[in-house]
């Protein structure tokens, strides 16, 4: 959304019941990540300056970049002009009053706004949300994802059920950020990753690997079925453009799919008791370097 749809709000009074005394920011995505930045003054700066109440040093990042003001009884983002502007919940806003749980994204730093009664308990909540899930896209982190895929694996064995896994890789992402830029990256990251979100199961498991790889485990579901939805998939993402800042940036991704046959198979090749997510891993994201190999935008299992 770029600036010619830049959203501005009307500051009005609310209840002094509501006051925001203790709003705080903390950062989910970014290099000080679970750090919290407590609103106690009428004014913080955030920007890259070292003079600025928030520093963040980003090259995206405008020297006095955006403040928070906070009343008292409303608190408000407000853009200083940056180059590259200030997003609240994934809209570009001159101006906009804060709601607990807003998300505010200066450069490629998310911060997560928390106000209300008990803060404390929101910010310690927080803390063990970074712990399971990614602060850029909000699914699955690799350590959580690793640890789910060991549980169902587990189970899946033991009670004899199908379970298969999807490698995902956004093609040619590197070239996506060298000509739009790290923030249209990210955005298009965030988007393929919700974009995917909803057309799963809710017994699906979906987490970011790493970069822009994604990794998808599929419960009670087998080979064939696994790359029938990654074919869905698939066409979701090359079927409508990502658009960013009024710029329209065509995505496609690879797939590779195994299912937990070709693990047993494997494991038993290799004389190996122990169970191994590394090993499960390793024959879809080899079906992904095949994928890639032979042209991309495509499934292979």
């Amino acid at each position: 959304m770029g600036k010619d749809s830049t959203v501005v709000t009307v500051i009005s009074k609310v209840p002094k019941e509501q006051a925001k005394k203790d709003a705080c920011l903390v950062v989910i995505n970014g290099a000080d990540l679970g750090k919290k930045y407590v609103l106690a003054q009428s004014s913080t700066v955030i920007g890259r300056s070292s003079k600025v109440d928030i520093q963040i040093d980003e090259e995206s990042i405008s020297r006095s970049h955006a403040v928070i003001d906070n009343y008292g009884d409303s608190v408000v983002a407000r853009d200083l002009e940056s180059t590259n502007g200030t997003y609240v919940n994934d809209n570009q806003v001159r101006e906009k009053k804060l709601m607990d749980g807003d998300q505010i994204k200066i450069g490629r730093t998310i911060f997560k706004f928390l106000s209300g009664s008990n803060v404390e308990a929101q910010y310690h909540d927080e803390i063990y949300k970074l712990t399971t899930t990614d602060g850029l896209t909000q699914i699955y982190n690799k350590r959580y994802f690793l640890k789910e895929m060991e549980r169902e694996m587990s189970r899946s064995l033991r009670y004899d059920r199908e379970l298969t896994l999807v490698m995902l890789d956004i093609d040619h992402f590197k070239a996506i950020n060298d000509t739009y830029g790290h923030l249209a990256g990210d955005h298009i990251l965030r988007q393929v990753a919700r974009r995917i979100k909803e057309h799963i199961r809710r017994d699906d498991v979906f987490g970011r690997y790493g970069g822009e790889e994604f990794i998808l485990m599929l419960p009670e579901l087998g080979k064939v079925q696994g790359a029938h939805l990654g074919e869905k998939l698939r066409r979701l993402i090359d079927g409508e453009p990502f658009v960013f800042d009024n710029i329209s940036i065509p995505v496609t991704m690879s797939m590779g799919v195994s299912d937990l046959l070709e693990y047993r198979e494997a494991v038993a090749a290799l004389g190996d008791p122990e169970l191994n997510p590394f090993a499960f891993v390793k024959i879809s994201d080899d079906r992904l370097y095949v994928a890639k190999q032979s042209g991309r935008n495509r499934v292979v299992m």
